[in-house]
């Protein structure tokens, strides 16, 4: 019995198999995250809240792409980087959220590169499968839009949940090889240790079916787990567990009394009948009919009008309004072109336009057109020779 270890003696043995302080860089050694950072039911709420939240942005995801959205019910979980750097694909795309009002503090969402790609796509009025080449500035800017509403509409969301204002500011996205280090300067401090994982599986239409993941500070989510406390009435005043309310004490039994004799009902006598004398009719008399007056009436009479226009008083008139400014516009031709073909603009692009080679130009005036013209140099200047007036 002497040679056996105790439990104490197991669990040390345990813990110094997992790697010293410098260790952890190396393959295959687990997660080293603090999995009691948070309870159960700090767990709990942040998973509730998290999927109130992304039910709204999913709809609100849906109308920008068009397409069927789902994203399902969340999993809460501590996480470190070493986590994250394993279980995601390299690179992919971080995009950072600031709360600016209601919640102090931000969180992270990630996204696959190639989601990013069918994601923007789709927002350019694509059918999701023109993904190839790098990811470019305009990818960024296009899923940073797309998640600022999408993180717009769950901040609304959480403000229902917490009954007070919660806002956001702009998103940021940049792209992350997911290497062994992680720099932090374009991204958060927290994720330098311990913070908290909500995983979420994302179905947009039949083109992705991944994972998304909001990454959140352990500090940030337990202060939003006070407020939600706060919201719902349960802080402070919530019984504590397995105490359950004393009964009442059931009331003693009455005594029945005992039933009283009742005297007898006296007879009843009707009152005697009273004959009844109607009323003598009077006469009306109807009143005396006043004669009627006679009323003179006639058509109302009204001056003509003088048809004949005064030159002087046109003169005067058209005076008063020669120093207005109108914006005269020389219109050289006009085309239409897709937003694909407009993002393909560079300098050397050729642009043709519904205007023939030496066809007159068009000029207008506050946007009505008046006239024809040619085009002509005067001195170092573009000019317009009027060639027809159009009536």
């Amino acid at each position: 019995m002497d040679s056996m270890l105790s439990q104490e003696e197991i669990n040390a043995l345990l813990n110094g198999a997992g790697g010293g302080d410098d260790g952890g860089s190396g393959s295959g050694t687990g997660s080293t995250a603090n999995s009691d950072a948070l309870s159960a039911e700090e767990k709990d709420a942040i998973g509730e809240i998290s999927n109130i939240s992304m039910g709204t942005a999913a709809t609100t995801l849906s109308t920008l792409l068009n397409q069927k959205v789902n994203i399902t019910t969340p999993h809460v979980e501590i996480s470190n980087w070493d986590d994250i750097s394993n279980a995601y694909e390299r690179p992919c795309v971080f995009i950072q959220i600031s709360y600016i009002e209601g919640l102090d503090g931000n969180n992270i969402l990630i996204l696959r590169e190639n989601d990013v790609k069918i994601i923007t796509d789709l927002m350019m009025g694509g059918d999701g499968h023109n993904t190839d080449g790098e990811l470019t500035e305009l990818h960024l800017s296009a899923i940073c839009e797309a998640m600022n509403q999408m993180m717009g509409s769950a901040a609304t969301s959480i403000s229902s949940v917490l009954e007070k204002k919660v806002d956001i500011s702009p998103p940021t996205a940049s792209l992350v090889d997911m290497n062994d280090t992680i720099s932090t300067d374009n991204l958060s401090n927290f994720l330098q240790g311990d913070f908290v994982r909500v995983s979420f599986r994302l179905e947009i239409g039949d083109l992705i079916d991944s994972e998304l993941m909001q990454l959140y500070p352990v500090d940030f989510a337990k202060d939003l787990y006070r407020k939600f406390l706060e919201s719902t009435d349960l802080g402070g005043t919530a019984e504590p567990a397995g105490a359950a309310p004393e009964p009442a004490p059931a009331p003693a039994p009455q005594p029945t009394p005992a039933p009283q004799p009742q005297p007898a009902p006296a007879a009843y006598a009707a009152p005697p009948q009273q004959a009844y004398a109607a009323p003598p009719q009077q006469q009306y008399a109807a009143p005396p009919m006043q004669p009627v007056q006679p009323v003179n009436v006639a058509p109302a009479q009204f001056a003509s009008f003088d048809t004949s226009l005064n030159p002087v008083m046109m003169q005067e008139n058209i005076d008063l309004i020669k120093d207005v400014p109108l914006e005269v516009t020389v219109e050289l031709g006009r085309t239409n072109k897709t937003i694909r073909e407009i993002l393909d603009f560079a300098p050397g692009t050729i642009i043709e336009l519904n205007k023939l080679a030496g066809e007159p130009i068009d000029v207008l005036v506050n946007g009505k057109y008046i006239a024809k013209g040619e085009v002509v140099v005067i001195d170092d200047s573009f000019g317009i020779r009027i060639t027809d007036i159009v009536k």
